[in-house]
């Protein structure tokens, strides 16, 4: 989540974006598919990465993360409707 993000709704702890997911996003020209997820959903996600224990879930995790945003239409394994993100 980057300083643009409008996070003054949320409840819950605000995670800052790492360099190495800001580069995956980078890397696989998803940054926009990113940054169009409202703030919630930027924000598990990263927790989400950031708490896993050990290195094969983190990139595991990532991965996921980066797979749903290039094929939209689904956020954490489940249909969501709010965009199609890049290449959906």
């Amino acid at each position: 989540m980057d300083a643009s993000t409008d996070t003054s709704r949320m409840t819950r702890q605000i995670y800052p974006m790492p360099d190495d997911i800001a580069a995956a996003l980078a890397d696989r020209g998803l940054a926009a598919a990113y940054a169009a997820r409202p703030a919630y959903q930027q924000n598990d996600y990263i927790g989400w990465i950031t708490r896993a224990v050990r290195p094969a879930t983190r990139r595991k995790r990532l991965d996921q993360m980066l797979d749903e945003l290039a094929r939209g239409g689904v956020y954490m394994k489940m249909a969501w409707n709010g965009g199609s993100g890049e290449g959906g």
